[in-house]
């Protein structure tokens, strides 16, 4: 009996790092940092949604902004001055602010310091593309990392410019998948019943094709669903697979059809990371390309970490009913986060 009571308190640790994890992210904004001679460009962009009252008066969140945000130049620090500040509109749903920075000498050495946090929360994160004649750096400024330092040099090939990029966002996808703790649980309770291999192979690639649609459609502006929809679904489809796991385990032939029609609701959950960004169209094609080879590598290695253990225990005499129990944790935390999503609508 005491490994029933060790997987009883597995289930009390899942459930109460799911709901935490629910409440984490904070806000996401993007910074394009544009460096010529002895001046700096800052414009960011910030989701409308979740600001609360920093938009209500959006030349002070400017003004904020560049108080907030320090630039130097070779040490000395360069003057900043809101230049422009635009609300949502018809075609983009992102704030965006404009700060010009001046210096007292080219740049050769640049320090930025992101005080964002300041305004928006500790757990705002803001990426930021830095660019300067013949290079191109990205830099995640986060919690515990808020500040970064760049020498500028140039000579840098287009060639390495777009790599760099490219990586980039790759990058950002993986992270993405691998902190989205309801798209892996979702993962989970639809292999939990899987056998085979080419059962296991069938349900990822379904998902996989799924959710690459809608990402594509819903990140080009082709779909435009709210997220007050996408979440609750997303969360009522973790409740779905999980207790059908419960209730009909015989049905996990067609698992696949399963995976493939709520792949294309977590697609639209997995666009909205891009649609932070503000990027622009033709950014915009790169980076998609990128972030969804980044998602797909994040999820084949989840798969590849979590498999072999469940189908290990799954075994005649072994943990027959692990897949069983999973499922009771996951429908769980699947339904908590379904309440507190419909709440928040």
């Amino acid at each position: 009996m005491r490994w029933l009571h060790a997987l009883a308190a597995a289930a009390t640790a899942m459930l109460a790092v799911g709901v935490a994890v629910a409440h984490q992210g904070g806000t996401t904004g993007y910074a394009t940092v544009s460096v010529a001679g002895q001046s700096v460009r800052y414009a960011l962009s910030l989701p409308g949604e979740g600001l609360g009252d920093a938009t209500r008066d959006l030349r002070e969140l400017a003004a904020a902004v560049a108080r907030h945000v320090a630039i130097e130049a070779d040490g000395a620090a360069c003057s900043g001055v809101p230049s422009e500040a635009r609300p949502p509109s018809a075609g983009r749903v992102n704030i965006e602010i404009v700060v010009l920075y001046a210096c007292a000498a080219p740049i050769r050495t640049l320090s930025i310091r992101d005080g964002i946090d300041t305004l928006l929360g500790v757990d705002h994160h803001t990426i930021a593309d830095i660019q300067w004649p013949g290079g191109v750096k990205q830099v995640l400024f986060e919690k515990g990392q808020r500040s970064a330092t760049i020498a500028i040099a140039s000579g840098a090939a287009a060639e390495d410019r777009s790599t760099g990029k490219f990586v980039f966002y790759v990058g950002l996808g993986v992270e993405h998948i691998i902190g989205g703790i309801d798209h892996l649980l979702f993962l989970l309770a639809l292999l939990a019943l899987s056998t085979s291999f080419w059962q296991t192979v069938k349900i990822v690639t379904a998902f996989t094709v799924a959710h690459s649609i809608t990402l594509s459609l819903a990140a080009l502006g082709l779909v435009d669903v709210p997220s007050s929809i996408v979440e609750p679904l997303i969360a009522a489809s973790i409740v779905w697979v999980a207790v059908e796991n419960l209730l009909a385990p015989t049905g996990a032939g067609r698992r696949w059809l399963i995976a493939a029609m709520f792949g294309l609701i977590h697609g639209l959950g997995f666009a909205s990371a891009l649609a932070e960004l503000g990027l622009s169209r033709d950014a915009l094609v790169q980076a998609l390309i990128g972030f969804n080879i980044g998602v797909e590598l994040g999820q084949l290695a989840f798969v590849a970490v979590v498999m072999p253990p469940l189908v290990w225990a799954s075994r005649p005499g072994r943990l027959a009913r692990l897949p069983q129990i999973f499922s009771v944790i996951v429908a769980v935390v699947g339904a908590v986060w379904l309440v507190e999503r419909l709440l928040a609508v």
